[in-house]
């Protein structure tokens, strides 16, 4: 039987490209989403792959949440935390509405869909745990003050927890992306992406959803089986580690 891949925000951008990989590597796919009802469903109809809404800030919802998905498809055996918000400041302008939203849905959230899971994976003897932080959590980034200690705390939840998962054969590890041509990004002002971001990447481009998919899928597979609490950057050589 095919084991089930959970992706958090998995119906758009990286997350759809996660999850279309995964399924097509043979995984039986959830892709869970917080709030766009008509993307999700376009998704579904697109990739056959089904959508679920919660929010990951939420822990009782996302346990209702897991449990809905392991009824409907079985028992988890890799989840991947991509769900991850910006709410963008300079500190001195940051609220602490603006700070305590980024740390719930991009750090808490990953203790709120690890957790309920976590018990399943240790008497299982086998699980993945990948998570989706950012370069800015490795560098850091002005007006991103939330966002980079959010996915910097992304690493540290990694490192520790993937001490705890190794006996029971569980891997946990990190990737970093740099500047991916989601919609997001491929929507900022092209001047600005020609001028200001394509020349601080020594490649030279963007990088692509399904690059970051690409190692998710290797990181899930039984040939990534030694390798756990480790951070993948995947940014073109625009910061190396």
């Amino acid at each position: 039987m095919a084991k089930v891949a959970l992706v958090t925000g998995g119906s758009r951008g990286i997350g759809a490209a996660i999850s279309v990989a995964l399924k097509a590597a043979g995984y039986t796919v959830a892709a869970n989403y917080a709030g766009n009802v008509e993307a999700a469903t376009a998704f579904t109809n697109l990739t056959g792959i089904p959508t679920y809404k919660w929010s990951v800030a939420d822990y009782d919802a996302c346990v209702a949440g897991i449990a809905q998905v392991q009824a409907d498809l079985g028992p988890v055996a890799v989840l991947v935390n991509n769900a991850g918000i910006t709410r963008d400041a300079m500190f001195h302008k940051m609220t602490p509405g603006q700070w305590k939203e980024v740390i719930d849905t991009n750090l808490t959230g990953l203790f709120n869909m690890t957790h309920p899971l976590w018990t399943g994976m240790r008497d299982r003897k086998f699980g993945r745990v990948i998570s989706i932080s950012s370069i800015n959590g490795q560098k850091g980034q002005a007006g991103q003050v939330n966002y980079s200690a959010s996915k910097a705390g992304d690493l540290g939840f990694t490192k520790a927890l993937a001490a705890e998962g190794a006996r029971a054969g569980i891997t946990v590890n990190a990737i970093c992306p740099g500047y991916i041509g989601t919609d997001m990004v491929k929507a900022i002002d092209e001047k600005v992406l020609k001028e200001r971001i394509i020349p601080q990447i020594p490649v030279g481009r963007l990088g692509e959803p399904e690059e970051i998919a690409r190692i998710v899928v290797f990181l899930a597979s039984d040939d990534a089986g030694f390798i756990t609490g480790s951070t993948i950057s995947a940014n073109g050589g625009q910061f190396v580690v």
